[in-house]
């Protein structure tokens, strides 16, 4: 094992160690975060600043750190499997805003889990949905699935969203890519965030609940800087 991979495997074993780690190696330039979802983050970040999250009722689907640590939400319900199947339950409760963030491609009935999610939503609520494209299979426990933009737009229509109130957008570069061919790579010093159309490696929609009933949903208005609505 090199020096670097024994700290490493020190380091996620102490995690206030990992902490102070990355840290450091920020102050001295090298970006610890994940090189292929940055800017994705800070678009789907910028997106549920815009809702304000201090008044938002929010259900995380197999919820990991970024969303709780990010915000403060009225209310925040996490999820994990097995204890809870979004293919095959809901909750007896509705949310504003539910996330599914790097979930839906290792399910293996994605179109019964968006009917579900959109069942839990309020009139008027928004389901953030992130999922990669041009990353390697990555089976967490099995991976089943990949969507282009075009192809979420008309997944989440076929799961009963209305394509009026559905936003997509992407990013990815060829460099990315070929950095994250056999381990999930940082951005480092020198990660480049220029975006290229034709390789997408991260995908994610904002999808509205539009029913026919009186919105009773904080987040039911436009959708603040939304990217491209394919209809």
């Amino acid at each position: 094992m090199t020096i670097d991979g024994a700290l490493t495997s020190l380091a996620r074993s102490q995690p206030a160690l990992k902490q102070r780690r990355r840290d450091l190696r920020n102050r001295l330039g090298y970006d610890t975060a994940d090189w292929m979802r940055i800017v994705m983050y800070r678009r789907c970040f910028e997106f549920v600043r815009a809702l304000g999250p201090e008044q938002l009722d929010v259900l995380e689907i197999s919820a990991g750190l970024q969303w709780a640590r990010e915000f403060k939400f009225r209310s925040y319900t996490p999820t994990r499997y097995p204890g809870f199947d979004i293919c095959a339950q809901t909750l007896p409760a509705q949310f504003d805003l539910i996330i599914a963030d790097q979930l839906f491609e290792h399910l293996r009935w994605p179109y019964r889990a968006g009917r579900n999610v959109r069942a839990m939503l309020k009139p008027g609520g928004v389901f953030l949905i992130t999922v990669p494209f041009l990353v390697r299979i990555h089976a967490s426990p099995i991976d089943c699935t990949r969507w282009t933009p075009e192809g979420l737009y008309y997944f989440l229509q076929e799961c009963g969203f209305h394509a009026a109130g559905i936003a997509v957008d992407a990013w990815g570069n060829r460099a990315c890519i070929k950095a994250n061919l056999l381990a999930w790579r940082k951005r480092g010093p020198f990660g480049s965030l220029k975006n290229e159309p034709n390789y997408p490696m991260v995908v994610w929609a904002f999808a509205r609940n539009l029913t026919g009933e009186a919105p009773s949903s904080p987040t039911d208005r436009e959708l603040p800087d939304a990217p491209r609505n394919l209809a």
